[in-house]
């Protein structure tokens, strides 16, 4: 007779074991995941944006550090061309006013060079005791220690070691009948000529002398001489940065033989608007890069999107510091230039960038004379550029805002890493503990399944011999 009997979808109880574990599996994992992974995913992308913004920042601190060289300043009110520059070169400073010069140059400053007496060779002995070497230059005594029975190259070796930094130099120079030690100088003009005494003995007013004899070497040391416009002129050095108010003339060569140098000033107006243009770039990717990382964005279905540092504090405390320094008063100069407006920048309202007029710029350096006030307004102490990079300082500096936030971050990530171990090492257990539960009960519902087979094989078997008797 026919038996009910359990569906035989496979081996034990015919069930799909590994199908039901799974599923018990993910959902006991699957809510703890996704609240992981969200926290997991909201950690990277704050990682992420702290790295960006202090990138942005070590980008806008190397801009402002090149604008604001003091050896090679960008926003010099007016520039300065020499018709030969072979001859004279001019810089015009914030402090240089237009016009045309007139240069001739009739000497060139030169400095002090001298030699000692002439010796054998580089080993030969300079001074068997030692002691101390004075070079003597403008009054000034530089000593040198020497060692017992040094030699010419190791007087050389000590006066460089110890007097370079003095401004000295020594070499050793061979003429082909012996060996003389040659000192320079760096400083120049009338009246700077070394003298030596102590170990070696050098008179600057003395010649050198072909038969070996120590002294100058060439003329004694010389003032440049020139005329600016007629008027004659003395330096101690070929640098002049005091001839005329605002400029610095470096003399290469005399011009004796040549017409004079023309030397012409002009308003800097392409390269002041460089200079701004560069400021007002370096200022926009900064607020660019804040705002990618800051400002929620409205999406094409309506929906709000928002970075992973909207509404942050430390955000706000940083656009609050740079937008505050473009507003305050410039106190450097003559004060007819005191806010960026005057300049053609202002600020876009919603954005935070600024805007550059180059037209309303270009007019108040030709118009309202204003190129000379440029350089007060954005550098030195106090200018604009010293006072943004101050005002970034709490947020750049090593152990500031932003290394304090990724360093909390990098925490959160290792803890976010040990509860991700944590909740996959939990899942194996179960899934461990659910697979033998189910493979036991599978083991055992094949045991009950073999032996109703066999107790209904007997009954079958007792029915049909009842049948056939």
């Amino acid at each position: 007779m026919a038996s009910p009997i359990l569906p035989s979808l496979g081996l034990g109880s015919g069930l799909d074991t590994t199908a039901i574990v799974k599923a018990l599996v993910d959902a006991e994992k699957t809510p703890k995941q996704g609240q992981l992974d969200r926290r997991t995913s909201a950690n990277t992308a704050s990682i992420s944006a702290v790295g960006s913004l202090k990138s942005a920042l070590a980008a806008y601190k190397t801009a402002l550090g090149k604008l604001n060289d003091s050896a090679n300043p960008a926003f010099i009110g007016s520039t300065a061309a020499s018709s030969n520059d072979k001859y004279v070169k001019a810089t015009a400073g914030s402090a240089a006013v237009n016009g045309n010069y007139s240069i001739q140059v009739s000497q060139l400053a030169t400095a002090s060079r001298v030699a000692s007496q002439r010796f054998t060779d580089a080993n030969s002995v300079v001074s068997a005791s030692g002691g101390t070497l004075t070079l003597t230059q403008n009054g000034v005594n530089v000593d040198v220690n020497l060692p017992a029975n040094a030699t010419l190259q190791q007087t050389r070796d000590a006066i460089n070691a110890q007097a370079t930094a003095k401004g000295f130099t020594a070499n050793i120079v061979n003429d082909g009948t012996g060996s003389r030690l040659v000192l320079s100088s760096e400083t120049m003009g009338k009246g700077s000529d070394i003298s030596v005494s102590g170990a070696l003995t050098i008179d600057p007013t003395a010649q050198m002398s072909d038969a070996g004899g120590a002294g100058r070497v060439g003329d004694l040391a010389k003032g440049a001489e020139f005329e600016i416009d007629g008027m004659k002129l003395t330096s101690k050095s070929n640098k002049v940065d005091n001839a005329i108010s605002g400029m610095t003339f470096e003399l290469l060569s005399k011009t004796e033989t040549l017409s004079p140098v023309a030397i012409t000033v002009t308003a800097n107006t392409d390269g002041l608007k460089k200079s701004v243009q560069s400021f007002v770039d370096a200022y926009n990717a900064l607020v660019g890069a804040i705002n990618t990382v800051s400002v929620s964005t409205k999406a094409a279905d309506g929906s709000w999107k928002s970075p992973a540092l909207a509404g942050d504090p430390a955000v706000r405390s940083m656009l609050t510091s740079l937008r505050n320094e473009l507003v305050v008063p410039g106190t450097n100069g003559s004060g007819q230039l005191s806010v960026l407006s005057q300049l053609g920048i202002n600020t876009v309202q919603g954005t935070g960038l600024l805007e550059f007029d180059s037209t309303k710029f270009t007019k108040a350096i030709t118009e309202q004379k204003l190129g000379g006030e440029v350089q007060n307004l954005f550098n030195g102490d106090g200018g604009l550029l010293d006072r943004m990079t101050k005002a970034m300082e709490p947020f750049t500096a090593s152990g500031g805002v932003l290394d304090e936030r990724s360093k909390s971050l990098e925490v959160a990530k290792k803890r976010l890493d040990l509860e991700q171990s944590s909740l996959d090492a939990r899942i194996k257990d179960l899934e461990a503990s659910l697979t033998k539960k189910y493979n036991n009960m599978d083991t055992v519902v094949g045991q009950l399944n073999a032996q109703r087979d066999s107790v209904l094989s007997i009954f079958e078997a007792m029915a049909a011999q009842k049948k056939n008797s």
